[in-house]
């Protein structure tokens, strides 16, 4: 593997607007390669379980609004 910096590519010399567009290019890249991966064996077993679970405990699950609220209260605390 190549060790490349952000001297060698010359980013460090980019605005932070730019810096920013250029990080954002990258992420869109890496996840449309994710996203076209396989899934692994164990990857698709864990979602199969996960599935499961939930549509055999409906109930168990809470709406993510609801999950949202909480979480800011508590760090308004």
């Amino acid at each position: 593997m190549v060790s490349v910096s952000l001297h060698d590519l010359g980013i460090d010399r980019l605005s932070i607007e730019e810096r920013i567009q250029v990080a954002e290019a990258i992420w869109d890249s890496v996840i449309h390669d994710v996203e076209a991966a396989p899934l692994r064996d164990w990857q698709r077993a864990e979602l199969e379980r996960r599935l499961a679970d939930s549509v055999a405990n409906p109930d168990a699950v809470r709406p993510w609004g609801d999950v949202e609220v909480e979480a800011l209260t508590r760090v308004k605390r």
